[in-house]
């Protein structure tokens, strides 16, 4: 049996996951719950397989919660279920360690494929998700930097701090701040060490 801990703040969602999963004979809701709290508690009570997580609900929201059964609980596969398909939201939730992304709207039989992929390791994702990972994939691979972001790029690659490519390149060092928060998005990087090495590997000088 596949276990299930299954956190959304509509108990008619919860009761109608309960009786889809109860038909399918081969997966067990061991605990339903309303919102991000509730769910590392039945997590660490329950130690389920498989967490059907929501994204908008009271208190700890579902990003939040994930974020913390990944760092917590890596063992436990945390799948998005929610009605939300815009692309910030699934790459928050993907950042956050889910291991996959349905749509309430999906037809009942993804919903029973997905728990269980989920629970061999696998990553179900909605279309819509699923695309979502693959242009951010495409915008990494192949960013459209400026001539001015490449140019402070290269000086972040050679070492230079703010106010010395401030100085180099004629401009402020509140326009650089404003270039690299640009090229960190751009590039998927958090931080200049990772921007430098970035740098070297795709040939920035």
């Amino acid at each position: 049996m596949i276990r299930v801990v299954v956190v959304d703040d509509h108990a008619v969602v919860r009761r109608g996951l309960a009786e889809l999963f109860a038909a399918a004979g081969d997966i067990e809701v061991v605990a339903d719950v309303e919102d991000g709290s509730g769910a590392l508690d039945a997590v660490r009570a329950a130690k389920p397989d498989v967490v059907l997580m929501d994204l908008s609900m009271p208190g700890l929201d579902g990003v939040e919660a994930t974020r913390l059964l990944s760092d917590n609980t890596p063992e436990v596969a945390v799948v998005i279920l929610t009605s939300f398909s815009e692309q910030a939201r699934i790459l928050d939730a993907i950042d956050a360690g889910a291991a996959g992304y349905l749509l309430k709207d999906a037809d009942p039989d993804e919903l029973l494929r997905g728990v269980r992929a989920a629970a061999v390791g696998e990553a179900p994702f909605s279309p819509k998700a699923a695309k979502a990972l693959l242009n951010r994939t495409t915008q990494r691979a192949n960013p459209e930097l400026t001539s001015r972001e490449r140019e402070v790029l290269a000086c972040v690659a050679t070492g230079l701090a703010n106010k010395q490519i401030a100085r180099r390149l004629g401009i402020s060092e509140k326009t650089v701040k404003s270039h690299l928060t640009s090229v960190f998005q751009r590039i998927g990087v958090t931080d200049r060490t990772q921007a430098a090495l970035w740098a070297q590997r795709n040939g920035v000088s």
